[in-house]
């Protein structure tokens, strides 16, 4: 494969620059990071068509077409990675700025395994941040949700920490933490992000899948979907665990609400039983009833994911739950991935790749799996960055349109009044 060239960014420059004192000690900064290349587009989604002719000088939705449900994905490759990448599908509230930096400036899981010669796809999923375009409307309300999301989260009890967490607990940190929260553009569908994801993967090719939270349920229907995936890494899967018909665990309330398991075909069941799994869950979660709304939402779920695990396993696959005060790994939060000791956690991700031969060294040349890109020419204005310096990279954004299309009837009032 032709190399483009390098770019090296001065991580430890950037974190000084955005984060101030937030950031890593200057003994603890790391080094540059050199990357061959990086770029973004969509892909998957739907194209939605109207009826008429378009009218240019007097438009409406006759003759329209509106691209629609494709998630948003932002790649980065080393210079000698691994076979296999890593894609990052985020939860409920979050984008792929879940897998990025971390709310006190450190490197996030993004970063982390880059240095570890990972190919990486952050993904926005359909319906969400980057990839906002909806074809199904719904209503956004500026709810307040702070402090809901700091107690489901586990950083705490609003408004105290839980003692040990690992959290920044500097205001500007938690300011990070809340500007993070985005809303769904439409409403979530498992089925419609699986769709995306399955058609990422077919670019991709081979790959290794991380899921946090409610990214777990389209997780695992992308594994089902998909023969790319070649092991999944779930971060506190948070719903839509799926069980074969008739197999499915009874119900489980809890002081958040009841949590339900989703019934699939056996036949799509045993395609999870063909690839290693591996579940994490933090700290402060209970194993008996509480009324602590916050933590008792993370009871059921941590007693669902074991029934889960014993399901796949029954069935001959290989999946573990990894309960990180189990093994001595205490104080994390629902978002393990950016917490203090998030590098103890990638740690103990790498184990288990290494464990499962999901992390060879060797890239085998020319191995079109990790350069999704065409050339393009670096914009100009990009070259003043005080952070970035580039040499000859590639820089761009392209868009796969998806391949279903409908046609959709509006209402002939123009779509424009007010432009």
């Amino acid at each position: 494969m032709k190399i483009l060239g390098t770019m090296k960014i001065l991580a430890a420059a950037t974190l000084t620059t955005l984060f101030g004192a937030a950031g890593q000690s200057a003994a603890a900064e790391p080094a540059p990071l050199i990357i061959r290349e990086q770029g973004s587009f969509a892909i998957g989604g739907t194209v939605q068509s109207t009826p008429g002719t378009f009218v240019n000088n007097a438009p409406t939705a006759q003759g329209q077409s509106f691209h629609g449900d494709h998630l948003y994905a932002f790649y980065q490759v080393p210079v000698k990675p691994r076979p296999l990448p890593i894609v990052m599908l985020h939860g409920a509230y979050q984008s792929g700025r879940s897998w990025e930096t971390t709310p006190d400036g450190r490197e996030g899981f993004q970063t982390l395994f880059l240095r570890r010669g990972f190919s990486t796809y952050v993904v926005d999923q359909p319906r969400r941040g980057r990839a906002g375009n909806s074809s199904v409307a719904t209503t956004i309300e500026p709810t307040p949700n702070d402090q809901l999301f700091f107690d489901q989260f586990r950083l705490g009890a609003w408004p105290r920490f839980f003692p040990g967490v690992q959290f920044d607990q500097k205001p500007e940190a938690l300011d990070q933490f809340f500007r993070s929260i985005t809303p769904n553009t439409g409403p979530y569908d498992a089925k419609v992000i699986s769709s995306a994801m399955t058609a990422l993967l077919e670019k991709t090719g081979p790959a290794i899948l991380f899921t946090h939270s409610q990214g777990g349920e389209p997780g695992w229907l992308t594994a089902i979907r998909s023969a790319n995936v070649k092991a999944v890494v779930a971060f506190e899967p948070g719903s839509g665990f799926v069980f074969p018909k008739g197999e499915a665990p009874a119900e489980m309330p809890s002081a958040a609400g009841t949590l339900k398991p989703v019934e699939i075909s056996g036949g799509d069941f045993a395609k999870l039983t063909r690839i290693p799994i591996v579940i994490y869950y933090g700290d402060n979660i209970p194993i008996e009833p509480t009324t602590e709304r916050g933590k008792d939402n993370w009871r059921v779920r941590l007693a669902m994911a074991k029934l889960w695990v014993a399901a796949v396993n029954r069935h001959g696959g290989d999946a573990r739950l990894v309960h990180l005060p189990d093994i001595g790994i205490r104080g994390n939060t629902h978002f393990m991935m950016s917490d203090l000791n998030n590098r103890q956690i990638a740690d103990q991700v790498s184990q288990f790749l290494a464990e499962k031969h999901l992390d060879p060294s060797e890239t085998p040349k020319d191995d079109p799996r990790h350069s999704p890109r065409q050339q393009t020419p670096v914009p100009r204005n990009l070259r003043a960055c005080s952070h970035v310096r580039l040499d000859r990279s590639t820089l761009h954004e392209r868009s796969f349109s998806g391949t279903h299309v409908q046609n959709l009837r509006l209402p002939e009032q123009s779509l424009y009044a007010g432009l």
